[in-house]
């Protein structure tokens, strides 16, 4: 079963980088899907979270 690795990998210069991290479980070339607030592995199930972005908009107002 073919799997497409278009966006995984990126080209600068000579040289090949990796766009996305691997799997701290099942190693080198597993690679782990970004969601919006997670970063998961589809083969062993591993996650993290990811820190919420800071709110946009009004800062909290100090009581007192």
């Amino acid at each position: 079963m073919a799997k497409a690795r278009i966006g995984l990998y990126e080209v600068k210069g000579d040289t090949l980088t990796r766009t996305h991290r691997s799997c701290p479980k099942c190693g080198p070339g597993t690679f782990l899907a970004e969601h919006k607030n997670r970063r998961s592995c589809g083969r062993c199930g591993y996650a993290e979270s990811r820190a919420p972005p800071p709110p946009k908009g009004k800062s909290p107002k100090s009581g007192g």
